[in-house]
């Protein structure tokens, strides 16, 4: 498809195309430097804002910026802060009615002037809301009624001509990242906590921990130390896990008899009449149930196993075969 204000210049060579790119990750690279270097009390104070906020931390942006509020909400959410974003626009036609005492306003405007904002500004002003500008321009009328200035350096645009959002929204997407990785950090947010609010896809499985996925209680194959081969066949059989867990009289795991243990003394004189003890492996491969999944299935693929016990205290409290792990998308 051909614009109507499209001009037909020569297509650039490959170079020139790698040139450009090069050109624009270098200025927005030190862009994001800059703001590194330039973060100070108002970085310090938007994030004890939002740490101390008992509603929910409301991010608003009009145009590109908006977009970057979007996913600000979306990251700040995820990471344990209630979070939404409110578009400036509809904001003046009944939106206002989603923000409360209680929230934080964080507005993102570059230049601090988009109209759109006005009435929600003079919103945050009129109920004493607290508002977080993100802004290159203090003295802008965003600026200029905010309770925090989280400054953006003032670095030109990456466009050729100056105008389209580029380095500006990058810089503030980073410092969404930031502000939402020093809350976490505050809040002492752990992977349990993180996986709450993931518990689908990739992300969910790879904070999955064994306890979850393990077979347990009536599921587990156990024998007595002195429990003939026999019963020990059995078992195995009825649990169909390749293997059985040998307990002792306090209820400790003292062994473990495999389907390759039962395939090396199968040629045994009087094989399923030997104790369970004389069979059976005295140092089994046991994790705790705390563990992550995806530690529990580099053990087993490290060692050439198909399954491990999981114990507390000595004790069996589980068995996890890999394809426990399978079904559950770990591996």
């Amino acid at each position: 498809m051909v614009y109507p204000f499209a001009k037909q210049n020569p297509p650039m060579s490959a170079h020139e195309i790698l040139h450009a790119a090069a050109h624009v990750l270098a200025a927005e690279g030190a862009a994001l430097r800059k703001l590194s270097e330039t973060l100070g009390d108002g970085f310090v104070r938007a994030t004890e804002t939002v740490l101390e906020c008992k509603g929910r931390v409301i991010v608003t942006g009009m145009g590109k910026s908006g977009h970057v509020a979007r996913k600000i909400a979306a990251t700040l959410a995820s990471t344990g802060t209630p979070s939404h974003f409110v578009h400036p626009g509809e904001a003046s036609h009944g939106d206002l009615g989603m923000i409360t005492r209680d929230d934080v306003v964080i507005a993102l405007s570059n230049s601090g002037e988009a109209p759109e904002l006005v009435n929600l500004i003079n919103y945050t002003r009129r109920f004493s809301i607290p508002l977080i500008a993100v802004t290159s321009r203090d003295a802008s009328t965003l600026g200029s009624a905010s309770d925090i200035i989280v400054p953006l350096p003032p670095e030109p645009e990456v466009c050729p001509m100056g105008l389209a959002p580029t380095t500006s929204t990058t810089m503030m997407l980073a410092l969404g990242d930031a502000l939402a990785i020093a809350v976490m950090e505050s809040k002492g947010f752990t992977a349990d906590d993180f996986r709450n609010f993931h518990p689908g896809g990739k992300l969910g499985t790879t904070l999955l921990r064994v306890r979850e996925i393990m077979r347990k209680d009536g599921d587990i194959p156990v024998v007595a130390p002195d429990d003939k081969m026999q019963k020990v066949l059995l078992i195995m059989t009825q649990k169909s896990l390749g293997c059985a867990g040998i307990v002792d009289a306090e209820g400790r795991l003292a062994g473990i008899i495999t389907d390759g243990d039962l395939r090396r003394h199968m040629q045994d004189a009087d094989f399923l009449n030997r104790s369970a003890a004389q069979v059976m492996n005295a140092s089994p491969m046991t994790v705790g149930p705390n563990i992550l999944a995806v530690e529990a299935l580099k053990l087993l693929n490290d060692k050439a196993r198909t399954q491990l016990f999981v114990v507390e205290n000595g004790k069996p409290v589980g068995v996890l075969h890999i394809h426990d792990l399978l079904r559950a998308g770990v591996a």
